[in-house]
């Protein structure tokens, strides 16, 4: 890579928190200005994640699979902080990209003027996530979730109202809790091996005592605790679906991926610290991951078949994709883990653009017309009445149709129907398990099974009910043009990972080959042979 592209790696941290702090400047008032810098800046950071993305696709020369690390103040790991750009964390900043870019084009049809400083809390949401998804250290790892989750706080109680209000002291409560714990568990890791780069973690731990190692493990489960909250892996998860329902569309969208990086994290640690070159300490909680990411997709389609509303019904959809992954996680083989990614990606596209459909279909629902709850007439009508069977069809509105057919793509790939994405990156976690065999195999394809033909019940019926039992009181919804645009884009996005599935797959598996490997981080962070 050239010096420039060397420095694009910060460039997703620090143009959306310049930003941010510019706006902090600006009077409220100018809400022009504020929505041009904030989609100016999403846009930049989409480029630049995508060219990111492309250099961990393509590296330079065709040498392989390798991490690029960027040293602030130059200053050599395991010392100084470092930001690593490999296929995980440049996938992830793209991911995050694309659905916030969407999430806050929704949001200029009218939520970003529900309350104050709505850009500026977004965009430090956004810079939150790419710094989490981008350090090299657990530090800086905890210094970035806490700049995630401040500005999440704010976007959380974002419009006002008692409902967000009580969701969102309870959500503050448990990432209080959580942020507590994550403190604890890198001191116990600090005080065992003296180092908290995760690379140098990796080359340490094998060589831990005996002694000290079961401390070293405690702080680890403890760490864990932390990312499974933020994960919402059951039983901790009981805080997303009440604070994802209660927030406003386009923040619910952008909170789909603050659990992805939680996965994101266990991931990363896993793959590191817990590898097969780790000693007595590989594969560490794999078998913990495992029953807590069935138990997570079996609560989660559950309670998607018996919610009452979209809202809640995507905050489940949230909890089912998370646990998907972690249960493909803990099965510790690289080619399911390969599809897994690939479901990832898709099903958090999905989850976003169902956050935001939902908010369109509900706002104007009458209160007294509950989601299933068909209208029907009472009057008997002769069948075979010249005059009523004459009379002129019920014209569908054309936004009742385009809601109706992305409430289609949304099921489809949510539930891993053919021909979308969610599909495909099911039938790779499938093939690859079934090559393996064994009765814990066979139990992780039969949840996921279950948990799509549920899925699909759940959702079909909700969006029947949603869009098709309307009355009088219950006008058909209309949909602004940055509604649009926000909503097709998302579902465009995932429709593409479908047509370009093949590239998508051969890089998820790719990402996942090289996560086996951990050798090439290690080397990329400590000596620069990576760059």
């Amino acid at each position: 890579m050239t010096d420039w592209a060397d420095h694009l790696i910060i460039g997703p941290i620090i143009l959306p928190m310049a930003v941010a702090a510019a706006m902090l400047l600006v009077n409220e008032r100018r809400r022009s200005l504020k929505t041009a810098l904030a989609l100016g800046s999403m846009a930049a950071v989409l480029v630049m994640a995508l060219i990111l993305l492309n250099e961990s696709a393509n590296p330079v020369g065709g040498g392989g699979d390798t991490a690029r690390a960027y040293r602030l103040g130059d200053w050599a790991a395991p010392y100084g902080i470092v930001l690593v750009a490999d296929r995980l964390s440049t996938l992830m900043i793209a991911l995050t990209s694309v659905l916030a870019a969407c999430a806050l084009i929704f949001s200029m049809a009218r939520w970003d003027r529900a309350g104050p400083r709505f850009h500026a809390l977004f965009l430090l949401l956004v810079m939150g996530v790419n710094g989490a998804v981008l350090t090299g250290d657990l530090f800086n790892l905890f210094v970035f979730f806490e700049i995630m989750l401040a500005a999440s706080y704010g976007l959380v109680l974002h419009g006002s109202g008692e409902a967000r209000i009580r969701a969102g002291l309870a959500y503050i409560a448990v990432n209080l809790t959580a942020s507590l714990l994550f403190l604890v568990g890198v001191a116990l890791i600090y005080g065992v091996t003296g180092t908290l780069n995760m690379a140098d973690l990796a080359v340490r731990i094998p060589g831990i005592a005996a002694a000290d190692r079961g401390l070293f493990h405690i702080g680890a489960a403890i760490l864990g605790v932390a990312f499974l909250i933020k994960c919402a892996a059951w039983p901790l998860g009981f805080w997303l679906v009440p604070t994802y329902a209660a927030a406003s569309a386009p923040a619910a969208a952008a909170f789909a991926i603050l659990s992805k990086v939680g996965v994101y994290v266990v991931i990363r640690l896993e793959a590191l610290l817990f590898s097969p070159l780790a000693g007595a300490s590989a594969g560490f909680g794999e078998e913990l991951l495992l029953g807590l990411g069935l138990a997570t997709v079996t609560f989660g389609s559950l309670g998607l078949l018996a919610s009452r509303s979209l809202s809640r019904a995507a905050g489940f959809v949230v909890m089912i994709s998370s646990g998907t992954v972690l249960a493909v996680v803990g099965t510790g083989d690289a080619a399911a883990l390969g599809g897994g990614l690939y479901y990832l990606v898709g099903s958090t596209l999905a989850c976003g653009a169902l956050f935001l459909i939902a908010e369109v279909l509900d706002r104007d629902r009458s209160p007294g017309v509950q989601a299933g709850e068909a209208v029907f007439d009472d009057e008997y009508r002769d069948p075979f009445d010249d005059d009523e069977r004459n009379e002129p069809g019920l014209i569908i509105p054309a936004s009742v149709a385009a809601l109706g057919g992305a409430m289609l793509v949304c099921a489809v790939m949510i539930a891993g129907l053919p021909p979308l994405a969610g599909f495909v990156g099911k039938l790779a976690i499938f093939n690859a398990l079934i090559g393996i065999g064994g009765g814990l195999s066979w139990t992780v394809v039969a949840v996921l099974s279950v948990s799509g033909l549920l899925s699909l019940i759940a959702l079909a019926r909700l969006g029947v009910a949603a869009i098709w039992t309307r009355d009088e009181r219950s006008p058909a919804p209309v949909v602004g043009a940055a509604e649009f645009v926000g909503i097709t884009g998302l579902l465009a996005a995932c429709v593409l990972l479908a047509i370009l599935g093949l590239y998508g797959l051969t890089y998820a598996d790719s990402t996942a080959g090289w996560l086996s490997e951990p050798d090439g981080y290690v080397a990329a962070v400590l000596t620069g042979e990576g760059r």
